[in-house]
């Protein structure tokens, strides 16, 4: 599985199984991908990152969450939990389809913005 920022600057593959996708409708996705965050994850070391120019840019807003982001094009790519350093999760837009992966659920539901209609998914107030 490959995959890519907007502009191709940073390119990355996946050389291990990829989780099912969770959209996640917290108050930081939502800010950091300006609706919610479609994500797969996968195993860290599974994941090899060709950033030739050093765009990628890290952003911790709280100590237990980074996110990942093009310095040049601003694409999400990225994020991950402190708590679990061997995952990387992966903005499931940035996959070069087909994927074959599907939206399983939907966690921190009571965050998501008022506009948004959510499809039958399993629903978790939290994660």
């Amino acid at each position: 599985m490959r995959g890519q920022c907007l502009c191709g600057g940073i390119r990355y593959a996946v050389r291990g199984a990829l989780r099912d996708v969770v959209n996640c409708h917290c108050a930081r996705c939502r800010r950091f991908t300006g609706h919610h965050m479609a994500a797969t994850a996968a195993a860290r070391d599974d994941v090899v990152v060709d950033d030739e120019d050093r765009l990628l840019r890290w952003y911790s807003p709280v100590p237990d969450a980074s996110y990942a982001f093009c310095s040049r094009c601003g694409s999400s790519l990225f994020w991950q939990a402190s708590s679990a350093p061997a995952r990387l999760s992966i903005c499931a837009g940035t996959l070069d389809p087909p994927t074959g992966l599907r939206t399983i659920e939907a966690w921190w539901v009571s965050q998501a913005s008022d506009y948004h209609l959510r499809p039958e998914l399993p629903e978790f107030a939290t994660e």
